[in-house]
């Protein structure tokens, strides 16, 4: 197997061999960065790994770093969950560069994307049920990744049965795109056919995560992503459609992710613990670790990410 093309998954385990890929990586100014939580609660262990890639690739660049909070889905939003995941990055050391956005303030932005493709006729109405979508998946002998069932495209022509539509999607091109991934390499997916026509307007009138994310990245010139590999699956998409929109798509740095003692990626919905930012040293040492690497012998904040940046520099090649 080549270098870079080696898929990991890390847990917080010291008893877990830690082997990492030595990905290549040609540069262009000026690098931008970006960390896009969600506010669905406080960062744990898990989303501060990928605040940590992010933001040391970033500055081991010597780049720009944003901040982002991923409010669209309004029905998870918890309150005051972001205030408090400022606060965790400001008392971890983690400053961003410009002004903060908050994507339900991007509404009138999301709305004129989504007409522009609508002129080109690329948005659809459909009227399928989860359980339509995986029952044609089935009988089609469709399987996507990460246990995601393939839409077949059964409202493409039009909604049979004078049914009312439970979302828009935007029609995706039967073609296989390559994009190459920092950490994982090579990776090649027909949207058309692992995915479908995805969703970009849900029944209940928000925009979907996928449509805005391209939007905002495009928005804020984001030149490089850093992110766990839960979301690589998502990439192929996202490209395609900034390419739809005549957007340059951005490089991508897909990072293992961490797991609970159960197996389970870190999340807020398995009710993960919020970071300790009484003992910051301890908890970005965790991070750290989880990435690959040995602890550094720092005992503050600013010593540590002085030594992280410079090992993030060494490790990926960055001049």
């Amino acid at each position: 197997m080549q270098p870079g093309q080696l898929l990991v998954i890390l847990t917080l385990s010291t008893s877990v061999p830690l082997i990492l890929p030595t990905p290549s990586h040609t540069t262009c100014a000026p690098y931008t960065g970006r960390f896009a939580p969600s506010p669905s609660g406080p960062l744990h262990d898990g989303s501060l790994v990928a605040a940590m890639a992010s933001f040391l690739d970033a500055r081991a660049h010597h780049g720009r770093w944003l901040l982002r909070i991923e409010d669209i889905d309004t029905p998870r939003v918890a309150r005051d969950a972001d205030r408090i995941i400022l606060s965790q990055l400001r008392q971890l050391g983690m400053r961003w560069d410009g002004d903060i956005i908050w994507q339900s303030q991007r509404l009138s932005r999301y709305a004129d994307i989504y007409q522009q493709l609508d002129r080109q006729g690329l948005i659809y109405g459909c009227a399928c049920t989860r359980h339509e979508i995986a029952s044609n998946a089935e009988q089609a002998g469709l399987a996507g990744e990460d246990g995601e069932r393939p839409y077949v495209g059964t409202c493409r022509a039009g909604i049979a049965g004078g049914r009312s539509p439970r979302a828009w999607r935007v029609r995706m091109p039967d073609e296989a795109y390559s994009f190459t991934d920092r950490w994982v390499g090579e990776r090649t997916q027909n949207v058309a056919q692992a995915v479908g026509d995805m969703i970009v307007k849900r029944a209940d009138g928000l925009f979907a995560y996928q449509l805005v994310v391209v939007v905002d990245d495009h928005d804020q010139q984001v030149t490089d992503i850093v992110r766990g590999q839960d979301l690589l699956s998502s990439t192929a998409r996202q490209h395609q459609l900034a390419r739809m929109l005549g957007f340059t798509p951005p490089r991508m740095m897909h990072i293992p992710l961490v797991l609970d003692g159960e197996g389970r990626k870190l999340s807020k919905q398995n009710h993960a613990q919020a970071i300790d930012v009484h003992n910051p040293v301890k908890s970005l040492q965790r991070a750290w670790a989880a990435l690959g690497f040995d602890v550094l012998p720092v005992n503050t904040v600013n010593d540590f990410w002085d030594a992280a940046v410079a090992a993030w520099r060494q490790r990926f090649n960055i001049g």
